[in-house]
């Protein structure tokens, strides 16, 4: 496009003046619930989430555990602990959660 094209064409969005904002809705982060299995690290745990599923054959429920590392910002999580944690942003090359909450001290032996 030419200067002369560039002139006469007529300007859209904000650089016309139009308060063309552009708003997104954030979607709900994600929250589950699991035991602390490791707290060995420091700021981290790893938590495990146990959830349900059926044989596609037999039909029998099989429980399944999936293993995440949540940010724990000031060390309070111990083993046994069961935790609700968040999805958030990136934090390390293995972390993309956080704990949100304690909701069960484990037993301490």
């Amino acid at each position: 496009m030419t200067e002369q094209q560039a002139q006469h064409e007529p300007e859209s969005g904000a650089a016309a003046g139009g308060t063309a904002k552009r708003t997104f809705v954030q979607k709900p982060r994600t929250q589950k619930v699991g035991r602390v299995v490791s707290d060995k690290m420091d700021k981290t745990v790893v938590v495990a989430v146990d959830y349900v599923r059926r044989h596609p054959l037999y039909h029998k429920r099989i429980t399944r555990t999936s293993k995440f590392m949540a940010h724990d910002e000031r060390n309070e999580c111990r083993e046994g602990d069961i935790v609700r944690i968040e999805e958030t942003r990136p934090l390390s090359a293995r972390k993309r959660w956080i704990v949100r909450e304690i909701l069960q001290r484990g037993v301490q032996v």
